[in-house]
């Protein structure tokens, strides 16, 4: 399991939630089933979804690696 970053929709700015995921074999991440999604939250793409990342560089420099489509 890896960290990866999914945004969080309808939040009036940018604020991305840290949820672990298993990479497979051709590169994308599956978004662990165990992950639950806060009542008070939308996330972009929810826990068991297949996802393509790359990397983003945040506010003070940080590097993370976040969901940017369906795989």
């Amino acid at each position: 399991m890896e960290t990866i970053y999914v945004k969080l929709l309808d939040e009036g700015t940018s604020v991305w939630r840290p949820v672990s995921a298993l990479k497979d074999s051709a590169g994308a991440y599956t978004i662990a089933d165990s992950e639950k999604v806060p009542a008070d939250e939308v996330w972009e793409f929810t826990p068991g979804q297949r996802v393509a990342c790359q990397y983003q560089t945040f506010l003070g420099g940080e590097t993370k690696l976040v969901a940017c489509k369906k795989a």
